[in-house]
């Protein structure tokens, strides 16, 4: 079994800016794709970053230009730099990613952290 467990959420006036990091652990190979998502109240989940295991990147558009997602692959962690904040940015941010565990390699698990909560105030 795999967990995804997130870290660096808090309030922060808007302008300000966050760390989020995210940390595998269990007994696993490898992951492939890990990523960012969010949920506002009353809102669906959407995908914030992507990034590949070679670190190819992708970002919503909400957030270009103001949060980079990075990895360290030796380490199994994620991180979302977030800059320029604002009170929009406020959710529950989740941590995600593609396990190629040592029992189906070929097929990667997906897995999801359990949140933290990012609040942005005006």
């Amino acid at each position: 079994q795999v967990q995804l467990v997130e870290s660096g959420g808090g309030l922060v006036q808007a302008g300000g800016s966050l760390r989020l990091s995210c940390a595998a652990s269990g007994i696993f190979f490898s992951i492939n794709a890990m990523a960012w998502y969010r949920q506002a109240p009353g809102k669906q989940r959407e995908l914030v970053a992507t990034i590949t295991h070679g670190g190819s990147t992708n970002y919503a558009e909400s957030v270009k230009g103001r949060f980079t997602i990075s990895r360290d692959n030796a380490q199994n962690t994620v991180y979302l730099q977030m800059n320029s904040l604002k009170p929009e940015d406020t959710a529950v941010y989740y941590c995600n990613a593609d396990v190629r565990e040592w029992s189906s390699l070929s097929r990667p698990v997906n897995y999801w952290g359990q949140g933290t909560q990012v609040t942005v105030s005006s």
